[in-house]
């Protein structure tokens, strides 16, 4: 489950911000045998792209989401187009908005950090993932 490696990650040992946590996630939940350059990728985009714009964890999920739904390039259909957007509506749903700025200050907290955006993230990008590599026949 997606969210146990979320809690491996997003710990102060790690120090990562919430783009490489859910990259890194899902690294290992859904064995994506991605290379250090590609961890790094995601890097400038925690807090919001380090202007509190987009949420990284939006970020880090769509990364995902392309690298386990692209074929070769973004323009060979619709498919990838169409979950980041069931993702970003998913997402705007339950927590009312992708802004960072907007999310830290509804539901960032001293002892838990950003662990509510983390979680819900990752609860809809497992069920994303899952239910793709199921009608995929890749799970």
């Amino acid at each position: 489950m997606l969210m146990d490696k979320i809690n491996k990650y997003y710990t102060k040992e790690y120090d990562f911000n919430c783009a490489e946590v859910m990259i890194y996630a899902a690294n290992d939940e859904y064995n994506m045998n991605l290379k250090g350059e590609t961890f790094k990728t995601m890097s400038s985009f925690g807090g919001g792209m380090g202007v509190e714009s987009v949420c990284g964890v939006i970020t880090g999920s769509l990364a995902v989401i392309g690298i386990l739904f692209t074929k070769e390039k973004a323009h060979e259909g619709e498919k990838v187009k169409n979950l980041c957007k069931e993702f970003f509506h998913k997402f705007e749903t339950k927590l009312s908005t992708n802004n960072c700025s907007e999310l830290k200050a509804k539901y960032r907290k001293e002892d838990i950090g950003c662990r509510v955006m983390i979680e819900t993230a990752a609860e809809i990008l497992d069920e994303i993932v899952i239910r793709e590599l199921q009608v995929n026949n890749l799970a």
